[in-house]
Formats: structure tokens, C-alpha cells, sequence
């Protein structure tokens, strides 16, 4: 019969995984506007190739209710060019997102490019669009 001696520290264990943990290369966060016009993307694919039949069988699917669904689609109204802006909008550090999606509603509901396009670019800017 072998025997194998080791020495074992119980107590070390949970503190050595810590300390030999890789920091994370990545900080921040990706704001929630930028995951919810990919999600509007997405979503649109899904109806456009006939996977899902609308966007009620979506809400019913996703546990949400249709009035948030459809807030979510609006999205898709915007300008691409500001699609893409919010797409690529750099990472959260620390605080809250901005802009949010709910400042987002009263620029989508706009049917005019140009006018999306000034009042996005006052919302970007850190302004409130109302104060235009």
C-alpha cells in the first residue's frame, strides 16, 4: 500500500483563487439602450424570415406585454445612421446609462430624419431634447 502525504491549507484556499484570478480585461458596461436596438434588430429578422408570425407572438414568447414589445420595435424607427451611433455607444463606466430608451420614445415617434438627427445629437450632447 502507498501512502501520500500532502500538506493542505483549508483556510488559504478561497483567498489563493482571488489573488490568482485574471482581472477582467473588460470594464464598464454596455449601456441597456445599445443591448435593446440590437434586440429590435433581432426581433425584426425573426418576423422578416417568418420564424415568429408577429410581434404579439413575440411578446407572448418574451413574457412581456406588447405595449413594452412595441416601445422596444420603435427603436427601429430611428435614423440608421443613429442606430448605429446607439450600437456603438462606448461603455458604461459607473452610474447610470445614458441616454436611456425612454428618452429615446419622443425622437423615434418623429418621422423626419433630419429632425431625429437634431435632436439626437442634443440628447448625445448630454442636453435634454426638450429644451430645444
Amino acid at each position: 500500500m502507498t501512502t501520500i502525504k500532502r500538506k493542505v491549507d483549508f483556510n488559504a484556499r478561497g483567498r489563493e483563487r482571488k489573488r490568482n484570478a485574471k482581472p477582467s480585461t473588460r470594464t464598464g458596461r454596455v449601456p441597456r439602450v445599445s443591448r435593446l436596438m440590437a434586440l429590435a434588430i433581432r426581433l425584426n429578422d425573426l418576423i422578416q424570415s417568418g420564424e415568429v408570425a408577429d410581434q404579439a407572438e413575440l411578446a407572448r414568447v418574451g413574457h412581456v406585454t406588447r405595449a413594452r414589445l412595441t416601445q422596444i420595435m420603435n427603436l427601429l424607427q430611428l435614423a440608421p445612421d443613429i442606430q448605429e451611433e446607439i450600437l456603438f455607444l462606448p461603455v458604461t463606466e459607473h452610474g447610470r446609462d445614458k441616454p436611456t430608451e425612454k428618452e429615446l420614445r419622443p425622437i423615434a415617434k418623429l418621422s423626419v430624419w433630419k429632425r431625429q438627427r437634431n435632436l439626437w445629437q442634443t440628447l448625445a450632447s448630454g442636453a435634454s431634447p426638450d429644451q430645444q
